[in-house]
């Protein structure tokens, strides 16, 4: 009798808890389902920083920033001086040194197009897109007919390479945080290795959770 009424003392508590769990799994369903996602498309101009991290808005406004610089130096007007051309300019390695993550390739894509955007050099690829072209000739050689085979040997030479990093330094303590960037860029004569330019963009963020 007695162990009779352990078991159904047992089978009540059981019952209680699996309700309890029942009850707190379905609370659980219903606040999920109150919580909604919202998305608005934006402008892609428009400066939105969410993180506080490098994002797409900080790789156009040094893009600019460093092109500007570049094209008021003394080399541009010494070059055209001496050569009565236009200088042919590729953009190199940029190297990310930086504490996170950032796409080098749309960092060199903001900088090539804002280079041709301003008229003033002319501008060739390099890497992989370079190695990709001379591929398609290599192909061309044995597969393209004579009235368009692309000839060896014409490719526009670099009169100078921009090369550089980004760099970075995280200061935070408790709740606040500085993060802060600084891209260092340099333009070195192809022929003599001479660099005819040097500078430097600061961006600085101030984060509070």
């Amino acid at each position: 009798m007695k162990t009779s009424i352990l078991k159904l003392s047992h089978q009540k508590m059981n019952t209680k808890k699996l309700g309890t769990l029942f009850m707190s799994f379905s609370f659980l369903l219903l606040l999920s389902s109150c919580i909604t996602r919202q998305v608005q498309r934006v402008s892609p101009d428009q400066q939105i920083d969410v993180s506080g991290r490098w994002n797409s808005t900080d790789s156009k406004l040094t893009a600019d920033a460093m092109i500007d610089q570049i094209l008021m130096q003394p080399w541009l007007e010494d070059f055209q001086k001496a050569n009565n051309r236009k200088p042919v300019l590729v953009v190199g390695l940029i190297s990310n040194k930086s504490h996170e993550h950032i796409e080098s390739d749309i960092f060199i894509n903001d900088l090539e197009k804002t280079f041709i955007g301003t008229g003033k050099v002319r501008l060739v690829q390099a890497g992989d897109k370079r190695e990709e072209l001379r591929s398609e000739r290599a192909g061309q050689q044995d597969y393209a007919s004579n009235e368009t085979i692309k000839k060896w040997g014409q490719e526009l030479g670099a009169d100078y390479i921009l090369q550089g990093s980004v760099n970075s330094i995280v200061d935070g303590f408790n709740r606040e945080k500085v993060l802060f960037y600084k891209v260092t860029l340099q333009l070195t004569n192809v022929e003599t290795n001479e660099v005819v330019w040097m500078g430097d963009k600061e961006i600085k963020k101030y984060i509070r959770n």
